[in-house]
């Protein structure tokens, strides 16, 4: 939503903060609208005639929570009643048919084929709709659930998230997929190093797979926030933490800020970088997607579709059959889901400038670096020479394969993995 100026001068202008009798907020100075079903419907109210503008106190501070909320386009609906809707005191239908019943007030009893003339009608319905569809898809899951390993659902701020389990005794490890996959990328080295006698995890990070892509700001920061939850709420005890690709560079944030849940990092053609005698940074939370990412990622989501099956038979380079309908037909289906296009704006903010050799220094010779010598995305003969003269303590496999040589070459990658953990273990 671009709200108009007329409310900029707001954001900036302090005033004294009173306390509003009528608040439909749960805490003062909180922005989760709450209380009963009737209070909530009032803000629903407010929320969608923001354009109106109003001489109400409660509709006045909604508005105000309203702009503070919206990070990006028709993020503030979320915010402000996520977590209404997922406790029950109002449904997704309930606002669906509000917002409809408002946008036909506004238009004569129609409805534009054009879109919707309030922007707050689109953030509602938009919310709602794709809440629903996530719901459904989880369901869906639940009940398809079959083989060795099951699929399973976790609710991580708010946001259904779907990770797979195999195995019940043993060292705990957790496999974390890159940009564009999920956790079915793992679909031949789950079971396996689970029979070796591990327990393991594989999760499809927020914005990916099967989980849920709400509108919100995606960072590397947010995802390593998401698997150190993981490990914290759902797998309960330190990990020997895997990840392909960008899901490598996420591993090794999370083993940086958090090393107590991480036993050992195993970096499988991973994102980043090695930089010599690098010195502390500030991570930037805040960030805000610009005008040319936006419609960038309009024009890329369809080329994507078209070119993923050559996207993709690119970085598989030795073993082509690999790349099969199971997993082109899952990366397509994700492509059509709601709210990819927003995990796609991100794609071109991703902060990759802490260096791999700085987040990961103390772990010492806990980090193994697996090397698809072949990776059409990265010098990894480059790479290899680097973390071979800068990072002596790690550990370093090279393969025939391209940027994903644990699909590619999965039974080599097992071997590594179950030797690796087993010698930590002992």
């Amino acid at each position: 939503m671009n709200f108009d100026n007329r409310n900029q001068s707001s954001l900036t202008r302090k005033t004294p903060r009173k306390k509003i009798p009528s608040s439909a907020f749960v805490a003062q100075g909180g922005n989760l609208v709450g209380g009963g079903t009737n209070s909530v419907l009032n803000a629903l109210a407010g929320y969608l005639r923001y354009l109106e503008g109003t001489g109400r106190d409660d509709w006045q501070e909604l508005h105000e929570k309203l702009r503070s909320a919206e990070t990006r386009s028709g993020a503030s609906f979320g915010a402000l009643f996520g977590p209404s809707l997922r406790l029950g005191i109002i449904s997704k239908r309930s606002v669906f048919d509000e917002a409809i019943k408002y946008e036909k007030d506004r238009n004569g009893g129609f409805l534009s084929p054009f879109g919707y003339s309030a922007i707050t009608v689109a953030g509602a319905i938009d919310t709602v709709s794709s809440m629903e569809w996530y719901y459904l898809l989880a369901l869906n899951s639940r009940r398809g659930n079959e083989g060795a390993h099951s699929i399973r659902i976790w609710r991580w701020n708010g946001h259904l998230i779907q990770y797979a389990v195999a195995g019940h005794e043993g060292p705990s490890i957790l496999l974390v997929h890159g940009f564009g996959a999920s956790l079915e990328h793992y679909r031949d080295n789950l079971d396996d190093l689970a029979e070796a006698g591990n327990k393991v995890w594989a999760i499809s990070l927020i914005g990916f797979g099967k989980s849920e892509k709400p509108n919100i700001l995606y960072t590397e920061l947010l995802w390593a926030e998401m698997i150190k939850d993981f490990v914290d709420e759902v797998v309960a005890e330190p990990v020997h933490l895997i990840g392909n690709s960008l899901g490598g560079y996420f591993a090794a944030i999370v083993a940086g800020l958090w090393p107590t849940l991480v036993k050992s990092v195993i970096l499988i053609n991973s994102a980043g970088n090695i930089v010599p005698e690098f010195s502390s940074i500030a991570f930037l939370k805040d960030r805000q997607i610009s005008g040319p990412a936006k419609f960038g990622a309009r024009l890329l989501l369809p080329f994507l579709r078209l070119s993923l099956k050559n996207i993709v038979a690119d970085c598989y380079p030795v073993k082509k059959e690999r790349v099969d309908e199971m997993i082109i037909n899952e990366m397509t289906r994700a492509s059509h889901d709601p709210g990819v296009v927003y995990v796609l704006e991100n794609i071109f903010s991703i902060n990759l400038s802490i260096p791999l050799n700085y987040l990961l220094e103390g772990l010492g010779e806990k980090v193994l670096i697996i090397q698809g010598m072949k990776d059409p995305i990265q010098d990894s003969k480059t790479m290899l020479a680097m973390l071979r003269k800068h990072c002596p303590g790690f550990s370093i496999r090279e393969l025939d394969a391209g940027h994903c040589p644990h699909d590619e070459r999965p039974e080599e990658v097992n071997s590594i993995i179950r030797q690796w953990v087993t010698s930590l273990e002992t």
